[in-house]
């Protein structure tokens, strides 16, 4: 199963309809947003461009219209929580999360979450910082900067078969 992963998207139109585009081409049946949608009509957009057939979103810290986020959101299967958020899909076992208070501590806490071992992926945003690594034979993943404010905008693609990932620039 091909699943796109997005963070920090902070109501940046233009690069969601970018990211849209990339998603869509590259066929991803799962979208994940690991948080700071931000507004209502961002995540309309997003899931009007990408039509996945299922949609999880874990609310990050700049989500505040959590209410409106999740009425959009009902449009499609999946889920919308708190982080984090527990998924399985294609027999893999994915916690999702934005992330708390600084960079270091939220790679910190990932990194544990990581050597405990008891998921096949930690997914992870709010650092706007693409990273894409094992750790003890877990997939750490940070699909970076979709707004492009702190980084060049980026996304990323899993594939839960071989759990392998990449990440996707979406410039040039």
């Amino acid at each position: 199963m091909l699943v796109g992963v997005v963070s920090d998207s902070h109501d940046n139109r233009a690069n969601v309809a970018k990211a849209a585009k990339v998603l869509r081409k590259a066929g991803v049946e799962v979208l994940i947003h690991l948080g700071d949608v931000v507004a209502p009509f961002t995540l309309r957009d997003f899931l009007d461009l990408v039509k996945p057939k299922k949609f999880y979103l874990v609310y990050g810290n700049n989500d505040g219209e959590k209410l409106g986020l999740a009425k959009v959101a009902s449009s499609v299967e999946g889920r919308v929580s708190d982080q984090p958020l527990i998924i399985e899909l294609g027999g893999r076992r994915i916690m999702a999360l934005h992330g708390f208070g600084d960079s270091e501590t939220t790679v910190e806490l990932v990194d544990a979450l990581a050597r405990s071992r008891k998921w096949h992926v930690i997914m992870y945003g709010h650092t706007h910082s693409g990273e894409l690594r094992y750790l003890r034979g877990v997939l750490v993943l940070n699909p970076g900067d979709l707004s492009g404010q702190l980084a060049k905008p980026s996304i990323a693609l899993l594939d839960t078969r071989t759990l392998r990932a990449r990440l996707v620039s979406l410039e040039g």
